[in-house]
């Protein structure tokens, strides 16, 4: 799971091959890889000054990143940053310590992240995750069929952004009559991520006290879904507190929509910019093949993926990634996005390779706090891919790639819009 850092103030990028270059502008967002690329070369760990003011390590090569992302004297919980940035409103999600949601899997270490993460693991072994997959391919062809035959569509607001909205909510079992305030909510975080923070705490609360309302209520009616599920844990003894269960469906709704939403879109992008690569996976969907779909989603993981930093991360002592000294109390962030194409690890890391066999991409992280939700998000990625393809066969960008504009957040990596066209095309059925 994951969440946002929230960067405003960028700049215009000024940059050369033979000098630093500079992060988080608007440029950088659209392409970040030739400026991870050089960081690999020159600093692969270099303490770096945020947009936000913040100071923290950038790690770049793919050693030293798995190395961090499963380092246990590298903690989760903001209490241990020096500078207690946190607690100013610096770092994490907005809102979420006024909103008391501090206490979910992004925030803690064990022993407590250890019970967390065992009593909501549940609602994703591979057998719940099998049961869920004629849901998402529902809610997938029901939102294909409200644009097929209109030609066109922004592919991140008409499908990528409501699709793991209505799935994650089907999963904690909020009510079908208010997804879409839930939605709503949601779509506020999502538009303000890249700037003011307030818009997002205003979201984050409304989220918090519709949870925290549904918790009480479901307490009284208990059906067969994850709400449910850590009502009867705490019941039985768990001793899971309601703020740790609202922060608990708090975290899953906010980490799993948007890594849902940016490996959709960004995976769908990757690959109307790759027409050969595309064209053979269509020819293998074709022939009901769906082989290379598996291997295709772990590579558009590992090549554009949904989370480009893992989130923060903080020294407990002294130590070392990649003979570069950390001081106590530094926070420290891990470049997956650089990571994952490093030359030393993959072969030829810029070239999308569908087919790519040996790939142990860092796109969900590593170690403890590997993504819990990572097994539902390949399920609608590779249904939400696989049934583009098949339904709208000739779907092309309706935008040129440099008018693509990016969302101006750290932690995440997606696209604001997707415009695409395609033949029109009426619903299955309708004749």
């Amino acid at each position: 799971m994951t969440h946002l850092l929230f960067a405003a103030g960028y700049r215009r990028v000024v940059s050369t091959p033979d000098i630093s270059p500079e992060l988080f502008s608007w440029q950088f967002a659209a392409d970040p890889y030739p400026a991870y690329a050089w960081l690999r070369e020159h600093e692969p760990v270099r303490r770096t000054t945020l947009p936000s003011g913040v100071e923290a390590w950038l790690v770049t090569r793919y050693t030293d990143a798995k190395q961090a992302l499963a380092d246990p004297r590298l903690s989760k919980n903001p209490d241990h940053h020096a500078e207690d940035a946190h607690a100013k409103g610096k770092t994490g999600i907005p809102g979420e310590r006024k909103a008391e949601l501090m206490t979910h899997l992004l925030n803690i270490d064990p022993p407590d992240h250890t019970r967390l993460r065992r009593l909501v693991s549940k609602a994703f072994t591979p057998r719940r995750v099998a049961e869920f997959t004629p849901r998402v391919q529902e809610l997938t062809d029901r939102l294909i069929d409200n644009f097929a035959a209109k030609g066109e569509a922004d592919l991140i607001h008409d499908f990528a952004f409501p699709l793991p909205i209505y799935a994650i909510c089907d999963l904690l079992g909020v009510p079908h009559e208010d997804q879409d305030d839930l939605r709503d909510w949601a779509g506020m975080m999502i538009r303000h991520g890249g700037g003011p923070r307030g818009g997002v705490a205003r979201s984050v609360k409304k989220i918090h006290d519709y949870l925290a309302d549904l918790i009480h209520r479901k307490r009284e009616n208990l059906g067969d879904d994850l709400i449910s599920g850590l009502i009867r844990a705490s019941d039985q003894g768990e001793h899971l507190t309601e703020n740790e269960a609202a922060a608990m469906c708090f975290v899953l709704l906010f980490a799993g929509f948007e890594t849902t939403i940016n490996l959709i879109g960004n995976g769908t992008h990757a690959l109307l910019r790759h027409p050969a690569q595309r064209a053979a996976l269509q020819r293998s969907l074709e022939s009901g093949d769906h082989g290379l779909l598996e291997t295709g989603v772990e590579e558009l993981l590992r090549f554009d993926g949904p989370v480009e930093l893992a989130t923060w991360r903080y020294a407990t002592q002294s130590l070392e990634i990649g003979g570069v000294p950390i001081s106590k109390g530094d926070p420290v962030l891990v470049v997956l996005a650089a990571a994952d194409r490093d030359p030393s690890r993959f072969d030829t890391p810029d070239m999308l390779d569908l087919a790519r066999r040996d790939n142990p991409h860092l796109g969900y992280g590593h170690g403890i706090h590997y993504c819990l939700g990572a097994p539902l998000a390949r399920l609608e990625g590779r249904t939400a891919l696989a049934t583009l393809l098949t339904r709208l066969p000739d779907i092309r960008l309706a935008a040129e790639p440099e008018e693509l504009r990016w969302r101006g957040g750290l932690i995440m990596r997606g696209l604001r819009t997707l415009p695409v066209n395609f033949t029109p095309s009426a619903p299955p059925g309708t004749g």
